[in-house]
């Protein structure tokens, strides 16, 4: 059976996000979302949490910097076209540090523990209260992105 979707637009830490699959759609297991990031956009903490994470770059390009077998976080990056699996609990996080706008489709599974996040950051105006909101909903802030090498 289909499962119909939504063009709910959010805004979080400046990305613009849709949301294309709610969470109730698909009985919790999945949220699918498409993130719009300007150049310097993304969360600039290295952070944690249960579900899985699938992103597609649609366009432009991001910088993945998620953690290794070996508990090593590497820095990549991804081009239209990229498909990069975040596997639940790496620590991890997703960039556009590029001069130009990024566009990438994005799935976490299960879905709405995350949605419930998502919905949270979008509703928050000062931004020294998302370590705190991170929290509330399950994921481990743990450092800044700059701390990665290369």
């Amino acid at each position: 059976m289909p499962i119909s979707t939504t063009d709910e637009r959010l805004t979080a830490g400046g990305d613009e996000i849709v949301v294309r699959v709610a969470s109730e759609r698909s009985e919790g297991a999945i949220l699918a979302l498409e993130v719009a990031m300007a150049p310097g956009g993304g969360p600039p903490m290295l952070h944690r949490h249960d579900p899985f994470e699938l992103y597609r770059v649609e366009e432009g390009e991001l910088t993945f910097c998620v953690e290794d077998d070996d508990g090593v976080v590497r820095r990549t990056r991804g081009a239209r076209g990229t498909v990069v699996a975040i596997p639940a609990g790496r620590e991890h996080t997703v960039r556009n540090e590029s001069g130009a706008p990024a566009r990438a489709f994005v799935v976490f599974s299960p879905g709405a523990a995350f949605e419930r996040f998502v919905r949270a950051m979008a509703g928050a105006t000062d931004p020294n209260a998302i370590p705190a909101i991170a929290a509330e909903h399950g994921i481990e802030v743990t450092r800044p992105v700059a701390a990665v090498d290369g």
